[in-house]
């Protein structure tokens, strides 16, 4: 069963471990892209999803609320996307083994939303 909000596969990849969690984000992000109401959308962004151990996946949620708010056209994204916690120290480059070249690449073609969390992921 595919999450109904962001809220939902953080709590999921609370309760089920990480490698869960970039599963339960894909279906996610499958379902929002299907939604035909900008209102459905928003609502699917809208509670904040809980904290995790790992300030990676704070982020990641914070940027990718922040992206897909921006890119539907749905405002500035959820208040909770811009907190602290919602934002990395120490870059990450959202690859396994990043070599020189690879990080450019990311650095370069990470969008907005992430670049300033410090996070360095491919475009899309």
């Amino acid at each position: 069963m595919r999450p109904d909000t962001l809220y939902e596969v953080a709590a999921e990849e609370i309760l089920g471990g990480t490698t869960l969690g970039d599963d339960l984000l894909q279906e996610f992000l499958d379902k929002f892209y299907l939604s035909s109401s900008a209102q459905d959308r928003k609502q699917m962004l809208e509670q904040e999803p809980p904290l995790q151990a790992a300030a990676q996946r704070n982020a990641l949620y914070g940027a990718v609320a922040e992206y897909l708010s921006r890119q539907y056209r749905l405002g500035p994204g959820p208040a909770w996307c811009y907190a602290p916690e919602r934002f990395l120290d120490e870059p990450w480059h959202t690859c396994d083994r990043p070599t020189p070249g690879l990080i450019e690449f990311l650095t370069f073609s990470s969008p907005a939303e992430f670049r300033h969390r410090n996070i360095f992921t491919e475009a899309r």
